[in-house]
């Protein structure tokens, strides 16, 4: 194996990850990267243009801003500059282009158009909280940030709590207690989970428990967070009387009935109504 500085073709478009939060953690490659780029499209080209700076970066390629409200319009553009033999370096706020962040867009219309692609590696938080979890990481799948409406949000956590695979959700701190009691009801308190809050930075902080456990200490919580689910627990088809069981173990721990008998419906395969109106029979 050997140390190269990155070789660039023109007519490449190039995507970089960027450090989500030690300055240190910028590659070899990613400055010179910069240094050999004819057009740089950055999520913030304020926020590039200090990155640049701060990397010693002398040589100083025209920015062109990028981001969620304009990739859509920008990206002909941008993937023309490539056709016309120009070196284009993709770049977001923090981690890798196109996980959550922009860059889809243009990846897709480069494909479309024959237009080369490469990437630098780097730093992904998603990655990186994976790693500090302690949580499984043979199988995962990465969910991003959940719906912020309640309907949206149980819903979708219903369709995942059966899911087996380990889990990878962004958060903000705002929001993270009401997430964590939401996954607490839909999952069960007892699932196993982390909180990776402002990874690389100098107050990272891991916090690894239950979720019943974890929703407890999320009232204050500040930083960038990532938040890590164990998968579910291989699932033997459930009997009715077994499914019943579940429903009662849930609501006797906080859960509503209604919420307690979907969640256990879609892990069985029963009818939650069934299993609504049997828990309703046996406690009569």
């Amino acid at each position: 194996m050997r140390v190269e500085q990155f070789s660039w073709d023109a007519g490449v478009i190039a995507l970089a990850a960027t450090p989500i939060g030690n300055l240190a953690d910028a590659t070899p490659r990613l400055i010179s990267a910069f240094e050999q780029a004819d057009l740089i499209a950055a999520e913030d080209t304020r926020r590039t243009g200090l990155l640049r700076e701060r990397l010693g970066v002398a040589r100083r390629a025209p920015l062109v801003s990028c981001h969620e409200h304009n990739e859509q319009a920008k990206a002909e553009q941008i993937v023309s500059c490539a056709e016309r033999g120009q070196r284009v370096l993709l770049v977001t706020d923090a981690g890798m282009p196109t996980v959550s962040d922009p860059g889809y867009v243009i990846v897709q219309v480069a494909i479309a158009r024959g237009v080369p692609l490469t990437v630098l590696p780097g730093p992904s938080a998603p990655l990186l909280a994976l790693a500090l979890s302690g949580l499984p990481t043979d199988r995962f799948c990465f969910e991003g940030f959940l719906p912020r409406k309640q309907t949206a949000l149980r819903r979708h956590l219903e369709e995942l709590s059966g899911e087996e695979r380990t889990m990878i959700f962004l958060e903000s701190p705002r929001r993270l207690a009401a997430t964590l009691e939401a996954l607490a009801q839909v999952f069960g308190a007892g699932r196993r989970a982390a909180v990776c809050r402002e990874l690389t930075k100098m107050h990272e902080d891991v916090w690894r428990g239950s979720l019943g456990e974890l929703k407890e200490k999320a009232s204050e919580v500040r930083g960038e967070i990532v938040l890590v689910v164990a998968g579910a627990a291989p699932q033997t088809p459930l009997t009715p009387t077994e499914a019943v069981g579940l429903v009662l173990s849930r609501v006797e721990d906080g859960e509503r009935l209604k919420d307690a008998a979907k969640a256990v419906a879609a892990q069985s395969g029963l009818s939650s109504k069934a299993l609504y109106n049997q828990v309703l029979a046996e406690r009569k």
